[in-house]
């Protein structure tokens, strides 16, 4: 099967990013960061990061970035690792060799050939489901109901 440029899919759409804060290759922040405007990280990051409710903040990871802790901001581009879970409002882009062990929640999700991923993939719907969706409080109804027959 053959596609003509302007049918064929475009797998990561870029996106325009400007950065106000810079970790560099050479720093290292151990503790919570939270971001009111975009942030790029080349160096390394022990401890959680997140974005300001209400702030479309964007968090990139470098290739020499890493992570020891959860992200969570509205877009999260990752060409380094990451060693926790992600949750992005909008979008999680996994860039060649991007390597995250953790679980991913997101609205779209962009995987690059050569990313590698150990944890599950959450497609955040923009509908809440309803009942439980907690799975210890599934066990738990599930077990007293056992219970009581």
């Amino acid at each position: 099967m053959v596609f003509k440029k302007s049918q064929s899919i475009k797998f990561l759409q870029p996106t325009m990013e400007s950065f106000e804060t810079i970790v560099g290759p050479a720093t290292e922040v151990h503790g919570r960061i939270v971001a009111n405007e975009s942030l790029r990280i080349d160096g390394r990051v022990v401890g959680n990061i997140e974005s300001r409710q209400g702030k479309n903040v964007s968090i990139a990871l470098g290739r020499t970035g890493m992570v020891q802790g959860d992200i969570n901001a509205y877009r999260v581009l990752v060409a380094g690792r990451v060693e926790g879970n992600i949750y992005a409002t909008e979008r999680v882009e996994l860039h060649e060799g991007a390597e995250v062990r953790g679980d991913i929640t997101y609205g779209q999700l962009g995987i690059e050939h050569g990313a590698k991923l150990n944890g599950l993939m959450i497609s955040k719907s923009s509908e809440e489901p309803e009942g439980a969706t907690d799975s210890t409080a599934i066990f738990q109804a599930n077990w007293n109901k056992i219970k009581s027959q």
